[in-house]
């Protein structure tokens, strides 16, 4: 029995690693989290294989780092970022022709361009003739906040500002303190867990909705205004899973500062509260911003829990509907207006928050 175990552990481990391999030339597959894998198999199965992935030159240092509890250091991640950046202009160096550049550059901008314009276009109905709009008018903007017999725009608004406010405070809050806990605690089932999450995250939350849904209803939290806790606990429930990126902020924090604090008397709690978080300024608006887009405009999981509960939708819910078949003809041009407007919230908070995401990424503590 414990042979056919170490087997399995075996061939879990080498199909993660494969996996992994695939991931590297593969932009919407990850790799690390597939080595990770592979190393918490071998480490049971055998200690060839984990140490030929721990040593090995392109990814070892990164792996160990991880095990050690450092989190990926602070170069790693700038040279990740820098990574990414020169992914995003590598077509662009490439092609040498500005006519070409030129070409992308349409293709990748088009999309917003057309929104844009279609939430100004005067003629209604989705099927139009030219391109560009004939005439221009307000109309389909100020139809989403009078006309609200049929869909009720401003107060899916309201519902969704609500959840996801109360959402972000929540899972804000937990990631923080799972993530300071996991870098400055040291406790008997810290690798276990993170293990857990880290395979947990490979998998897509909406795997689970079905479950989910029975559950609250069981709870009878999927009529009335508790659909609104229902989509809070939803959004912030397995919020703490996801403290990674935290996590490595924390422990670029010198412990030395935690030490020095305990020895004048201040318990944790003081001490994440008083010191460590106002030293973490940038992965708190990091997480703050990330908490809050996921509530903003998710829909898989608002479409599932509020079902034919109109007064409870949520934005993404009433985009959606605006493109059914009673009423695209007459809402077109007003799904247009309304997804300009939700999107300029987020727009302007990337926009200004911008610096405080590349420290909340890359940065450590100076001093």
């Amino acid at each position: 029995m414990k042979n056919l175990k170490k087997k399995i552990y075996i061939c879990v481990g080498l199909l993660a690693v494969g996996l992994g391999i695939i991931g590297a030339f593969l932009p919407v597959m990850p790799t690390v989290p597939f080595l990770l894998v592979a190393l918490f198999c071998f480490e049971r199965s055998s200690k060839k294989y984990h140490d030929m992935i721990l040593n090995n030159k392109y990814f070892g240092k990164v792996l160990r780092d991880y095990y050690e509890g450092k989190g990926l250091t602070t170069s790693v991640k700038i040279k990740a970022i820098l990574f990414l950046s020169c992914g995003i202009g590598f077509s662009f160096y490439k092609v040498q022709h500005l006519h070409l550049r030129i070409v992308l550059a349409v293709i990748w901008l088009f999309p917003i361009f057309w929104v844009i314009l279609t939430s100004f276009r005067a003629e209604k109905g989705s099927y139009v003739s030219t391109f560009l709009p004939k005439a221009f008018t307000f109309s389909n903007y100020e139809k989403l906040f009078n006309d609200t017999t049929i869909l009720n725009f401003p107060q899916m608004f309201m519902n969704t500002l609500f959840i996801a406010v109360c959402s972000c405070i929540l899972s804000a809050f937990y990631v923080l303190a799972v993530s300071y806990c996991l870098s400055r605690i040291k406790f008997k089932l810290r690798k276990p867990y993170m293990n857990m999450a880290m395979v947990l995250g490979l998998f897509p939350g909406f795997m689970s909705m079905i479950a989910v849904y029975f559950i609250l209803k069981a709870m009878g939290l999927t009529e009335g205004n508790l659909i609104k806790l229902a989509l809070i606990l939803c959004y912030s429930g397995g919020a703490g899973l996801g403290f990674q990126i935290a996590k490595g902020f924390f422990d670029t924090i010198p412990a030395a500062i935690d030490e020095a604090a305990l020895l004048d008397g201040c318990t944790r709690w003081q001490i994440f509260y008083k010191i460590t978080l106002p030293l973490s300024k940038p992965i708190i608006v990091y997480t703050v911003l990330t908490s809050f887009m996921g509530p903003w405009l998710d829909f898989i999981f608002a479409r599932v829990i509020c079902r034919a509960n109109s007064a409870q939708y949520t934005i993404a819910i009433g985009l959606w509907k605006m493109l059914e078949k009673e009423y695209i003809d007459s809402w077109y041009t007003s799904f247009a207006a309304g997804a300009v407007l939700i999107s300029i919230p987020i727009a302007l908070l990337f926009l200004f928050m911008q610096k405080y995401y590349v420290d909340g990424l890359s940065g450590a503590v100076k001093g």
